[in-house]
């Protein structure tokens, strides 16, 4: 049946969101009110296609990181998918 999930694969969620950090190579973002949720993706291919072209669009702002977050991973942490 379309639109259902498969239960005989996991489901691996990747959320993401990028900003202005206050340090090219820092972690630390300037606004967290202000950041930008791309969006939640049911594969890490997904994730980081979505991820590629936000970081290509903002190359010009060294300041501006994006991230790909495993959501499953937070969920379920004992689950180490080399795959995910």
């Amino acid at each position: 049946m379309s639109g259902t999930p498969d239960d005989s694969k996991p489901q691996l969620l990747h959320l993401v969101f990028g900003g202005e950090v206050e340090l090219p190579d820092s972690h630390t973002f300037i606004d967290v009110d202000n950041l930008d949720i791309v969006g939640i993706y049911p594969s890490n291919a997904e994730a980081e296609t979505a991820w590629r072209g936000k970081a290509q669009a903002t190359v010009d702002n060294a300041n501006m990181r994006y991230f790909v977050v495993h959501m499953h991973r937070l969920l379920e942490p004992g689950d180490d998918d080399p795959e995910a």
